[in-house]
């Protein structure tokens, strides 16, 4: 007798643990389903190096270097031409020149993917100008460094380099930019191209080179694309894509994009404050003549002002809070559902 109540009763919870089993099964192929979409969008970030080139072209640049065999801009442009034939797919080219002869655009090269012939075709038609405005290119260059790191979530490397061979016109601006770019974590190299005395620079940005003859020149570009990116770039910002891999991809992409908004913002410019809301002034009260004045239409709400700095970099940890949050609702959901189903069976065992 007890074998046979015994074998009723696993009778009856096999449908039962059937049910338990392939609820379990679907959630768990659910989550996989899910975090492996996750890791295929993360797997699909690409961390690119971003260098733009700021390259002076002003009338002092067809003068020769100390060899008195070749000009400044020829034997810039060999050095560049050389230099960027080396350089890997991960890094992102853009090339800014100003005060060109007949220059039309002062983008030759649009910061994005390596095109040598592109590259050779731009770097030709460069003759040297007139002026030297460094101070406004160091804006113009850094600001595109910016919105490209907008566009990319912050992630990936930006890089300033800058190569002349005299001083600023435009030093107000240069000593104003220069700082503000660096703070925004804008990388500035600057190299000196047969300059009779050191570049006041020199002391305020990440790093300066001399650069009196074509050799030096070209191993002071050498030297600075080495420096781009290195083993273990990003590493951190890498793994921070596996963190937030099991939160819902409308919670992470706003994560990004508060990330992201952070000090992207051209140079000069601030993140908007947020403001009051505007009250109407009182007016004074209508006089027994005068007849009363119409009533106005509420005026519409006004939007609501920004997150600030501060509010809209979220921690880690509350990334990692998400991540457990997740997890514990996820859990919580199984064990109520074989709880319930299992209960279900005992009931109908008993009937």
């Amino acid at each position: 007798m007890p074998s046979a109540m015994l074998h009723l009763k696993t009778t009856a919870l096999a449908p039962v643990r059937t049910r338990c089993a392939r609820a379990v099964s679907a959630a768990a192929c659910g989550l996989a389903v899910c975090l492996s979409l996750h890791a295929t969008r993360a797997s699909a970030q690409q961390f690119y190096d971003h260098v733009v080139i700021v390259l002076d072209a002003s009338g002092s640049m067809d003068q020769p270097m100390r060899d008195r065999r070749t000009r400044k801009m020829d034997a810039a442009k060999a050095a560049i031409k050389t230099v960027l034939a080396t350089v890997p797919p991960s890094t992102r080219i853009g090339l800014l020149v100003f005060s060109a002869h007949g220059q039309g655009e002062e983008w030759v090269f649009p910061l994005g993917p390596r095109n040598d012939a592109a590259m050779t075709q731009a770097l030709n038609r460069i003759q040297p100008g007139s002026s030297t405005p460094l101070g406004a290119f160091i804006k113009k260059g850094a600001d595109r460094l910016l919105a490209e790191r907008a566009a990319q979530f912050g992630y990936g490397t930006y890089r300033l380099l800058i190569v002349t061979d005299g001083e600023a016109q435009d030093t107000e601006l240069v000593n104003r930019y220069t700082p503000e770019a660096m703070a925004r974590g804008i990388t500035i190299d600057v190299i000196g191209v047969a300059m009779r005395n050191t570049h006041t620079l020199a002391t305020k940005v990440h790093s300066y080179r001399r650069a009196d003859d074509p050799q030096a020149l070209n191993r002071a570009l050498r030297e600075i694309f080495a420096e781009v990116g290195g083993p273990g770039k990003d590493a951190a910002l890498g793994n921070a894509f596996e963190l937030i891999a099991p939160i819902p991809a409308e919670l992470a992409g706003a994560m990004l994009q508060a990330l992201a908004t952070s000090g992207n913002q051209p140079l000069g410019s601030r993140p908007s404050p947020r403001t009051a809301p505007r009250t109407t002034p009182a007016r004074p009260a209508a006089t027994a003549l005068a007849p009363p004045a119409p009533k106005r239409p509420p005026s519409p709400p006004h939007p609501p002002a920004p997150p600030s700095r501060a509010e809209s970099r979220p921690t880690v940890f509350f990334i990692l809070g998400a991540i457990l949050l997740a997890a514990g609702v996820f859990l919580v959901g199984i064990v109520i559902a074989v709880v319930m189903l299992v209960k279900s069976s005992q009931r109908r065992a008993r009937r």
